[in-house]
């Protein structure tokens, strides 16, 4: 039986998705609406495969995938989100996932993505394009750090949500700034949803 664990901050989104599964065989599945709720189902859950999106209420679905991935080389990691860019999808290969995928993609096809995954643990595909653009790229945990400094929260909130000193903090926020060729925090956030690299 394959443990499966989704995490989407929507609960229709999670009951469709788990009920879909259900019908194709997974019989063993659980429910997060944030990262905090999947950090504390992953421990009792132990699941085999995630099916995680990007946008949480506190935090980005990125934390789960690097964290999950630093616990485990063998869990299936789905990327399931409406966000097509580029920088998503690397950010994601990046960050230990197995697939990007889109949630206008239909069950078969999560589950193809899903049974691929858990047979071959190492692999990534997308259904996106991954072409370069201008843009320097952001590693998914400067993705992170880009989602709650839109939230206004400050290095102090930051280091303590994403378990990471201050220096540590500061350094993706120069990192981020550079990338986005921004002068401070928030023209950093109004070019990052210019150029859609912001989950909400």
């Amino acid at each position: 039986m394959t443990r499966v664990l989704i995490v989407d901050d929507h609960e229709v989104v999670r009951q469709g998705l788990g009920a879909a599964l259900a019908t194709m065989g997974f019989t063993s599945i659980e429910y997060a609406g944030s990262v905090v709720a999947a950090r504390s189902k992953i421990a009792v859950f132990n699941p085999a495969a995630a099916i995680i999106d990007l946008n949480l209420p506190d935090g980005s679905g990125f934390e789960i995938v690097q964290w999950l991935r630093s616990i485990s080389s063998e869990i299936a990691i789905l990327v399931l989100s409406l966000n097509s860019g580029d920088q998503f999808v690397r950010a994601a290969k990046t960050s230990g996932a197995n697939a990007y995928l889109s949630k206008s993609q239909s069950v078969q096809e999560i589950v193809a993505a899903l049974t691929f995954a858990l047979s071959s643990p190492h692999s990534f595909s997308s259904v996106f394009s991954t072409h370069k653009n201008e843009l320097k790229e952001l590693t998914a945990r400067e993705f992170d750090v880009l989602h709650l400094l839109a939230q206004g929260s400050n290095n102090s909130s930051i280091s303590t949500q994403l378990f990471i000193s201050p220096s540590t903090v500061k350094t993706h926020i120069s990192s981020i700034l550079r990338k986005l060729c921004a002068d401070n925090r928030t023209m950093a956030v109004r070019m990052a949803r210019e150029a859609g690299l912001l989950t909400q």
